[in-house]
């Protein structure tokens, strides 16, 4: 078994529970951890046999650009398009954090955490 991790991915969305969050948008961070067998691209030296990064970062992109409620929910999509598109993934972590959330304080960022396994 292997990982692969893509650390600070910066997508500027528009998600959130507050009218304006939405219609203005803010700025987000998110960190994507996956497991996978990485024996056999380690001995062949062929993208075809590992997990792809920049495949990631394109269904990480696509899904933070669809306006969501909740953190929770745009992370279990990342989630449900890793598990869908890239079969050699058995266990993801997925963090999206929004920066400079709206709560009344001076906050830096609240971060949300799934962490799912392959059924």
């Amino acid at each position: 078994m292997g990982k692969v991790k893509i650390d600070n991915i910066r997508v500027y969305a528009h998600h959130g529970c507050l009218k304006e969050e939405t219609a203005i948008g803010s700025e987000y961070r998110v960190d994507v951890a996956v497991e996978a067998d990485l024996t056999k691209a380690s001995r062949s030296d062929k993208l075809s046999d590992t997990v792809d990064y920049v495949h990631i970062n394109h269904i990480v992109k696509e899904e933070m650009a669809k306006p969501s409620k909740l953190l929770e929910y745009v992370g279990q999509s990342i989630i449900d398009r890793i598990f869908e598109e890239i079969r050699l993934v058995v266990e993801i972590e997925v963090a999206v954090s929004k920066i400079n959330p709206p709560i009344g304080g001076d906050v830096e960022k609240v971060t949300v955490i799934l962490q799912r396994s392959r059924d």
